[in-house]
């Protein structure tokens, strides 16, 4: 089960609410997406997610689609984690440590086993587990470009 989670962590230099307005604004998803594949913010979305919040994004993976989420754990400041129609969760766990905060990104697939050796055959662990750290270190970009009063 635990192979089906794949996670990066960083720790950065930014507190955890500003990390977390960040995560919880859906236009901003294109900007820290390190995976190149998230292009645009649908230009229906909400300004914020919450519990059960349904948000879309345009992506791009070999070919242009568009996907649909829903907010599935939520917890102000800590944790935020959305699924799409195949169920996996991107997930999003803040922790306070001394200098900043420690940022856990997850892809989970547990929801999902009768996709995951498809999954695993097409790359996505380690591709994810690529693009995550990219995006950690665009979130961390983010989060502490002082021009922002984000």
């Amino acid at each position: 089960m635990a192979s089906r989670v794949v996670s990066v962590e960083r720790t950065i230099p930014a507190d955890a609410e500003r990390i977390f307005n960040i995560l919880a604004d859906p236009a901003q998803h294109p900007l820290i997406d390190g995976s190149g594949s998230v292009r645009s913010a649908s230009t229906n979305n909400p300004g914020r997610l919450a519990q059960g919040t349904r948000f879309g994004m345009r992506m791009s993976l070999g070919a242009r689609y568009r996907i649909h989420n829903v907010v599935v754990e939520f917890e102000e400041s800590r944790r935020i984690a959305w699924r799409h129609f195949a169920g996996h969760r991107w997930r999003y766990v803040l922790t306070p440590v001394d200098g900043g905060t420690l940022v856990r990104e997850e892809w989970d697939s547990t929801s999902v086993p009768w996709a995951y050796p498809l999954l695993r055959l097409l790359g996505f662990p380690q591709r994810n587990r690529q693009g995550m750290q990219q995006t950690l270190v665009r979130l961390e970009r983010r989060a502490t470009d002082p021009s922002d009063a984000r």
